[in-house]
């Protein structure tokens, strides 16, 4: 519940704090004296969009501020999922800076306007006359059954579960546009792997062809050269290795006349070897190499077939075709292995479908149980409202599609006169009948929703009398579970108040001011006495003041 509500330079209002207790509180004052500006303000701290036309002195800050107590913690994890930390004692504040800069905060923490709606909406309901009420709104209207019927479990349930299968159904089609894609693609991918798999190249096979193709492109020229070398250094009558063999006698004839020539003779002897050990290979060479034109041929296609292909890819070496081929390969696998995952997810969802309709199943039966004496209530507090011929029909409906809320499709429907047709409730003509309305089914459903704080903003309009009094008496019951706070003109309705705020105007030397005071018992009878007649009050609206506020005693 709503425990302090301080304001500062909003509008008109200079700087005042209220103080809320778990009771009914009743807010009056003059025309223009500013109570549904203490709305507007309540509104702007709890997320809605400000303008400079909020602030009253233009030239300095405007703060809005409101103290809850939290009664469980409901709200914890959404505390913990918005990193905020977690108190009973809840303080939401807004600042409007003269540039327009707006910030919220919770607990000091600054957060967006989207988190402060969001947690707001949870601690506060608000019934504006001239508002589009949710009673207006069907998803309102279903909540409000759910909340009698006792379907909570069962739809936090369902839509925990619904969630999953709308996120599979996402998932399948995902998966479903993906694997038409790959399809589309598939035929070409094909083609390129079979292309690459007829090949069927090795790896590093295209160095070792291109090795072998030069060696067979110059095996003339190397035939040629190997037996020149080999008729130079052995072949011949004066080959060079038998004319080395000769000079290396002589000098080993003349070792013994100089010193040097030993040492001279030992090198050539080395030279001789090493000559004669490269001879050797030259031959085995010369032996090995063939012509081979058509062995050419073919290893010229071949390789012509891996440029081919390493152009056509844009690839440096044939190596990167065979990671290329094992590529499509993959793309191609990835196609087969998708289909089987669809298969298993079309599955998962066929049996998650038919466990939703079962409990949707449960939803609409609970729903359908509850309504005929929901019905029988509200006509029980319309005829108290003064509205005895007016008459609700509630239609629900299976649709053949799960939805949020399972398979209903739910409208409160009205007819507010005998024998007149049966409307929606938007279609409702008078406001004051709406606002009992709106009441009526707000009180009846009050216990079930989870929502402290009611607040109704003028819901009086178009009533008066015993009416009013019966409207009074009604929020009263209804502030006996909840904290309510009610803006009014209404004396039947103030007098019925546990609290009585008054909202008025002072004006200084250079602006009119709102300030709320609250009343003490004898202010509080000649405000309603005020409301009942005139200013100063007659008599007779002072005694009828007396006995309204005394039959609440």
């Amino acid at each position: 519940m709503i425990n302090k509500l301080r304001i500062n330079n909003y509008a008109i209002i200079e700087d005042v704090e209220i103080e809320f207790l778990p009771q009914l509180i009743v807010i009056t004052g003059e025309t223009g004296a500013g109570k549904s500006i203490l709305l507007g303000a309540l509104n702007l701290v709890l997320g809605q969009r400000a303008d400079l036309k909020a602030l009253g002195d233009q030239d300095k800050k405007c703060i809005v501020e409101a103290e809850f107590s939290l009664e469980n913690d409901d709200l914890k994890s959404f505390f913990e999922m918005h990193e905020l930390d977690f108190d009973r004692d809840l303080i939401l504040r807004r600042e409007i800076s003269p540039q327009g800069k707006s910030r919220a905060f919770i607990n000091d923490t600054p957060v967006t306007l989207d988190i402060l709606l969001t947690i707001s909406h949870a601690l506060i309901d608000i019934h504006q006359q001239f508002d589009t009420l949710d009673i207006y709104h069907v998803s309102t209207q279903l909540r409000m059954i759910d909340a009698i019927a006792g379907n909570k479990s069962t739809l936090k349930e369902y839509q925990s579960s619904y969630k999953k299968y709308i996120a599979d159904q996402k998932q399948l089609n995902d998966w479903k546009e993906r694997l038409e894609r790959e399809r589309q693609e598939a035929a070409f991918i094909d083609f390129q792997y079979k292309e690459l798999d007829e090949l069927n190249l090795s790896p590093g096979e295209q160095d070792v062809l291109e090795s072998e193709q030069k060696e067979l492109a110059h095996a003339s020229e190397i035939k040629e050269v190997t037996g020149e070398f080999n008729n130079v250094v052995i072949e011949s009558d004066r080959s060079l290795i038998s004319t080395l063999h000769d000079v290396e006698k002589k000098f080993q004839h003349l070792e013994s006349f100089h010193s040097g020539i030993k040492s001279l003779s030992q090198r050539l002897n080395s030279v001789i070897i090493e000559l004669e050990d490269i001879a050797n290979e030259v031959s085995a060479l010369e032996d090995s190499i063939e012509s081979n034109p058509k062995k050419l041929v073919i290893l010229d296609e071949r390789l012509n077939q891996i440029y081919r292909l390493i152009q056509k890819h844009r690839k440096k070496h044939g190596d990167e075709l065979i990671l290329l081929k094992d590529d499509f390969a993959s793309k191609l696998k990835s196609g087969d292995d998708l289909e089987i995952k669809i298969a298993s997810l079309e599955k998962e969802i066929s049996l998650q479908e038919k466990d939703l309709f079962v409990l949707a199943d449960s939803l609409h039966e609970a729903r359908l149980k509850v309504i005929p004496g929901f019905i029988d209530r509200i006509h029980s507090l319309l005829q108290l409202m003064s509205m005895e011929q007016t008459k609700v029909k509630i239609n629900l409906n299976k649709l053949d599609e799960l939805n949020q809320t399972g398979f209903d499709e739910m409208e409160f429907l009205i007819a507010t006169n005998k024998g007149s047709s049966f409307l929606p409730i938007r279609q409702m003509a008078s406001g004051g009948e709406l606002a009992r309305f709106n009441l009526v089914t707000k009180s009846l459903v009050a216990q079930a929703i989870p929502l402290p704080t009611l607040i109704f903003d003028e819901i009086d309009i178009g009533i008066s009398g015993d009416v009013a009094l019966k409207m009074g008496q009604l929020l009263k019951d209804l502030a006996l579970k909840h904290q309510v706070i009610c803006i009014t003109h209404s004396p039947q309705i103030a007098s019925k108040g546990d609290i009585h705020y008054f909202v008025y105007k002072d004006d200084t030397s250079d602006r009119t001011i709102a300030r709320v005071k609250k009343l003490n018992k004898n202010e509080r009878i000649h405000s309603i006495a005020t409301m009942l007649s005139s200013n100063p009050p007659s008599a007779a609206a002072m005694k009828n003041a007396k006995e309204l506020i005394g039959a609440e005693n």
